[in-house]
């Protein structure tokens, strides 16, 4: 009976120090995790880019939003928060100001001196690297949402696009399209090859009317009218800018084309169109319907 006693409080020594150990590692992990959880909700971030504000916000982190670029028109609640300017040209004064803890967009968005300029300020920039394809939108946003913490939130945000992308009815014959950047007939680009535009033409079922040279270009009459397109293809905020389709046929040479003179012209919300974000499927569902 004694050795009995004695294994039973050896037995419940070792418990207690079970459990000691337990409470320690409690005690010395908690702190992290609470830093963890302080940090996300205490996050200021300044996205310099339309496609991450977008990727942000569905990744259920706009409230963590202080500061955006003008390019971030969705969702519509953006509006409402204070704007730094393009990410192209913006300054570092601009998003200094509004404190931020983080600064995120893609490559190349800002300029070396202004990446230096947040550093010595102590702002941590985060850029992120899209492929204009549509398993380089997937990749971006689980990037994202690894690097938020988000994966589960990236992952449903993958698979609803899969969905989206399975509903796109591409036309049964190719148009040759051709994408007018406008700011009135003051200011006309045309894009070329490797462009977001470029891509999407091809993602939903057409053919890029220019293929002679990458980017964008100068619009001229005589190259529009050796493009010939069967569309044209312009932003909202574009189209407006020249006074809508009757607008458009003014330009010189427009009238000359397969599109001016069937009066096919197509115009789409700029960030949906170009953005390669979670909204790339419903883009392409949209362009391609338009293509019909």
């Amino acid at each position: 009976m004694k050795g009995m006693h004695f294994s039973t409080d050896k037995l419940n020594i070792r418990s207690v120090l079970l459990l000691c150990l337990l409470f320690l590692s409690v005690i010395i992990t908690l702190p992290s995790f609470i830093h963890k959880q302080t940090d996300r909700s205490a996050m200021k971030i300044v996205s310099v880019n339309g496609t991450m504000s977008e990727i942000i916000c569905a990744l259920g982190m706009e409230s963590s939003i202080v500061g955006v670029d003008i390019t971030s028109t969705y969702p519509a609640t953006l509006d409402k928060i204070a704007k730094v300017g393009h990410n192209r040209q913006v300054s570092s004064e601009g998003i200094v100001a509004l404190s931020p803890s983080l600064v995120i967009g893609l490559e190349n968005d800002l300029k070396p001196a202004v990446l230096e300029q947040l550093t010595a300020s102590n702002i941590k920039t985060q850029l992120f690297k899209q492929d204009l394809s549509v398993e380089g939108t997937k990749q971006l946003i689980r990037t994202a949402g690894t690097y938020f913490n988000q994966s589960a939130k990236a992952a449903a945000l993958v698979a609803q696009l899969d969905k989206d992308i399975a509903l796109v009815k591409k036309p049964a014959v190719k148009k040759k399209v051709l994408f007018i950047y406008a700011r009135a007939t003051g200011t006309m680009m045309v894009s070329g090859t490797g462009t977001a535009v470029d891509k999407m033409i091809q993602l939903s079922g057409g053919q890029n009317a220019v293929t002679a040279f990458p980017d964008y270009k100068p619009l001229t009459s005589e190259a529009l009218i050796a493009a010939n397109p069967d569309v044209i293809l312009l932003f909202n905020s574009g189209l407006e800018s020249l006074g809508g389709i009757d607008g458009l046929l003014k330009v010189q040479g427009i009238s000359q084309t397969n599109a001016g003179k069937n009066k096919k012209v197509i115009s789409m919300d700029g960030q949906l169109l170009t953005g390669f974000g979670p909204r790339l499927g419903k883009a392409m569902i949209e362009f391609s319907s338009k293509l019909q």
